[in-house]
Parts: C-alpha cells; sequence; structure tokens
C-alpha cells in the first residue's frame, strides 16, 4: 500500500513538473475551405470521400449542364444566321455600274453627233431645230449620268448601313455565349486548394443548388497552434521565431516539433474559458499562432504546448 502511494505521489510530480515546464498551450487549427455548388443541377460525377488527399484545381465532379449547352449552341445558331440576314451589294452594283457605262457611251455619242450638227448648221446643210433637239438630249443624258452616279452612291450606303446594323446584333450575341459558357463552366466541381477532405456533404446523383455545400477541405501538411500568453510573456517572442512545439504521444511520452510564430495578437482579451480554470479567467492574454509542419500525427483540435527556449 505504501509502495502504491508512493507511486501515486511521484507520477503526480512528475505531472506537475512537466506542467510548470510549458510556457503556452492551445489546440491545433486549419483554414478550412467549404466548397458550394456554383450551378443547379443533377450531380452527374462526384470523386469525394473523407480523408481523401486532394490537389489543387483537381476536377472532382461535374453537374449536369446539358440544358445551358443547348442555349450556347442556339446563341451561335443565332450569329451565324447573322451572315445571312446580309446583303452582297456587289450584283446591284454592277447592275448599276452597267447601267451607267450605257449611258455614258450613249452621252458620248450625243455629244460627237452635236459637235457635228453644229459644224453643218455653221455650212448651212442643218437646220436650227436639229441642233436645238441634240442639245436637249444631250443636257437630257448628262442629268441621267448623274442621277444613276447618285443611285449608286445611295444603294451602297443603304446596303452598307443594314449590313452593320445586323452585325452589331453580333458582339452581345458573342457576349451572351460567353455567359452561358461561365455557366457551364461552373458546372465543374474544382478543388480550390490541396489539402485533406474532412467532411463530405454530398452524393452522386443527387439534385444540388446554387450555394449548397458539397465537402469540407483543409491543407493540414502545415497546422497552426493557436496559444495564448500572458502579458509578461510578450517580452520572450517575436515574429518568426522557432519554438518547441510538445504532443502527447502516450504512456507519459511526448512529440516533438518545431515551430515559428506566424501571428502576435496586438489586443489583450479574457483567457478563453474552455483552456483554462475559473480563477484565471480574469487574467488578459495574448493570441499567438504557430506554424507547424504536419507528419501526420497532428490533428485538428489536439491540444499541444509550447516551449519557447
Amino acid at each position: 500500500m505504501k509502495n502504491t502511494t508512493l507511486i501515486i505521489a511521484l507520477a503526480a510530480l512528475t505531472a506537475c513538473n512537466h506542467k510548470n515546464n510549458y510556457d503556452a498551450s492551445g489546440n491545433f487549427t486549419a483554414d478550412e475551405v467549404i466548397v458550394a455548388a456554383q450551378q443547379t443541377g443533377q450531380l452527374i460525377a462526384y470523386d469525394v470521400q473523407e480523408g481523401k488527399t486532394l490537389t489543387e484545381y483537381q476536377k472532382v465532379g461535374q453537374i449536369n449542364v446539358e440544358v445551358l449547352k443547348l442555349q450556347k449552341e442556339q446563341v451561335e445558331a443565332t450569329i451565324a444566321s447573322l451572315k445571312d440576314k446580309t446583303i452582297n451589294p456587289d450584283p446591284q452594283v454592277a447592275l448599276i455600274q452597267s447601267q451607267y457605262q450605257v449611258q455614258k457611251a450613249q452621252l458620248q455619242h450625243q455629244q460627237r453627233e452635236l459637235n457635228r450638227v453644229q459644224q453643218l448648221l455653221a455650212g448651212g446643210a442643218a437646220t436650227q431645230k436639229q441642233l436645238d433637239d441634240l442639245t436637249a438630249l444631250v443636257d437630257q443624258l448628262r442629268k441621267q449620268l448623274t442621277v444613276t452616279q447618285n443611285q449608286l452612291k445611295v444603294s451602297l450606303t443603304n446596303i452598307n448601313s443594314q449590313n452593320r446594323n445586323v452585325l452589331s446584333q453580333e458582339a452581345p450575341l458573342q457576349k451572351n455565349a460567353q455567359a452561358v459558357q461561365a455557366q457551364i463552366n461552373q458546372g465543374q466541381i474544382i478543388n480550390p486548394i490541396a489539402g485533406t477532405v474532412l467532411v463530405n456533404y454530398a452524393l452522386k446523383g443527387e439534385i444540388q443548388t446554387f450555394g449548397k455545400p458539397l465537402y469540407k477541405i483543409a491543407n493540414t501538411h502545415i497546422l497552426t497552434l493557436k496559444a495564448y500568453i500572458t502579458g509578461d510573456q510578450l517580452a520572450q517572442i517575436k515574429l518568426g521565431q522557432a519554438v518547441t512545439v510538445l504532443t502527447d504521444a502516450g504512456k507519459g511520452q511526448y512529440r516533438t516539433y518545431q515551430g515559428n510564430i506566424t501571428h502576435i495578437a496586438d489586443k489583450a482579451e479574457f483567457t478563453p474559458k474552455t483552456i483554462q480554470t475559473q480563477s484565471e479567467r480574469a487574467n488578459l492574454v495574448y493570441a499567438i499562432k504557430i506554424k507547424v509542419k504536419n507528419d501526420g500525427y497532428l490533428k485538428i483540435g489536439m491540444y499541444a504546448e509550447v516551449k519557447f527556449k
């Protein structure tokens, strides 16, 4: 009985000595990301299980977006049909130009005839009426030639304006197609960070809605130990400082890790109730964060102790 009591006392003394041998304590955390559906529809492909390691930008699922694909095809068909609605000006221009050349040839012919009649009239071999008739005809042909020239310009202007109005619809339609494609892309479930799946909320075949959580993932390769120190300990630490982190390995043994202080709170807070006794809650403490590389034994929420020296 005496031996048993001695053993218990020694164990308590050892625990007490260890308890006083660390500078701070806390629990491990990680930056957890909840991946949600970005599209509404049936989950037709899904490869996520709890505990599975995923890489950054890995495609892990697909939501049915067939309706969106049909919408995009419809927009693309509308864009393609715009060219059929435009007018080719070449045939009409060729017709007017042919008419212009005929009128120009007639004018040149009648101009030569007018010159000849003027010469004949000077010699008394033609009448004034013949000269007047030819002069009137030449004037009429010149007016017709001018009208044909204006007709060619107006025709080209109208055709080009109509074609521009038709083709001006292409840019908005292209933007519409891009918007639909963006929605199609959102049907793919792309893993945002490298890490381990902590919780899975979805199953293949389920109907998903926009914003509905699918799974939770965290990078567990490097964990953050959030601990608390008192004001008189601030002088012992600085950002980037290397510290020793201890975790329970069972049977009174401890695993040792090296960590670096990445954050020191600039504002005091009351001691968290979950980690201190009732009498210590009135003390003001400062939160610190320590990055620790995980060897596979560290878990989120695990308790750990810190030594600054």
